[in-house]
């Protein structure tokens, strides 16, 4: 990437507290991102929560790892890539950089007592009760640019440490790689130093960017790209309600339904050469959009 050149993101905006009339009117009915840097001020979880104090109260849990490795036939949808115990992986992230992330992990199921440590924000939309997950890295690993396959609204509320998120509205697919039959772009593609000349379209895509530290809570609205990056060894929960939009909760059916169904089949039958093809693909047809779109201009 040239020194002068940048993607085209703005600062998400910052609240310290919102009432859920304003969140619904400002925010959602929008579909506009924010920062609540004080919701979880008065949730024990603010004081109690680190990666030392999990390790002590869940380091026996199995958890399950994901890596920086590119898609393979070899993994069915989300399969992650290696299983430890949280207590040596804390031990991991805290000895330096690993690309080993826990990713979409279910805490509260495996130790209740979490559930008495946060409540669901009053924020005028119902968040899922049974569905708080927890993501974890190390000091910068970075999670794939991707969205969420059921499309929900999401409340990421990070613990401990710092992090970096990279966020674009669905508006924006069209400029970022988006690899067909998927949830990511381009994997070969690092938004935190993005090859803008081998990626152009990347440029003309307008994002958000937000940094969050422990306690603060970015809302991230239903379908919304996002790229994460730990600036520090930490963790964040993320809560989630269903798309209010019906086109989006018909899109999270197919997700979960057909779209998953048939990648498994697809990487059973074709291996690799799927995985490939679909790469090639998703640039052909970024480069084919990006010249409509400067020859209409």
């Amino acid at each position: 990437m040239k020194p002068d050149e940048k993607l085209n993101l703005q600062t998400v905006d910052r609240v310290k507290s919102i009432s859920p009339q304003d969140f619904l009117e400002q925010y959602v009915k929008p579909q506009k991102p924010v920062v609540i840097e004080q919701l979880t001020r008065e949730w024990p979880a603010y004081e109690k929560w680190s990666l030392s104090y999990l390790k002590e109260i869940a380091g026996d849990v199995e958890v399950p790892l994901y890596d920086n490795r590119p898609v393979s036939a070899k993994n069915k949808f989300n399969e992650p890539h290696a299983k430890m115990k949280l207590k040596a992986y804390v031990d991991l992230l805290k000895k330096g950089p690993t690309d080993y992330r826990i990713f979409l992990f279910n805490m509260m199921k495996e130790v209740p007592v979490l559930q008495n440590h946060f409540k669901m924000p009053a924020l005028g939309i119902k968040f899922l009760k049974k569905l708080p997950f927890l993501f974890f890295g190390a000091e910068n690993s970075s999670v794939f640019m991707h969205y969420d396959i059921d499309f929900a609204n999401i409340l990421h509320i990070h613990f401990e440490g710092k992090k970096r998120c990279i966020i674009y509205p669905p508006s924006e697919t069209r400029y970022l790689y988006k690899v067909p039959n998927a949830l990511i772009s381009l994997n070969e593609i690092d938004f935190n130093a993005p090859d803008l000349e081998k990626f152009p379209a990347l440029k003309l895509a307008k994002g958000y960017e937000a940094y969050l530290e422990h306690g603060e809570a970015l809302y991230m609205p239903e379908g919304y790209w996002h790229n994460m990056t730990y600036l520090t060894p930490g963790f964040s929960m993320s809560l989630r309600t269903l798309p209010r939009s019906p086109k989006n909760l018909s899109k999270a059916i197919y997700n979960l339904t057909i779209m998953r169904a048939f990648e498994n089949v697809m990487r059973k039958l074709k291996g690799d050469d799927w995985i490939n093809y679909k790469n090639r693909l998703a640039y052909r047809r970024q480069e084919k959009r990006l010249q409509n779109d400067l020859h209409r201009k």
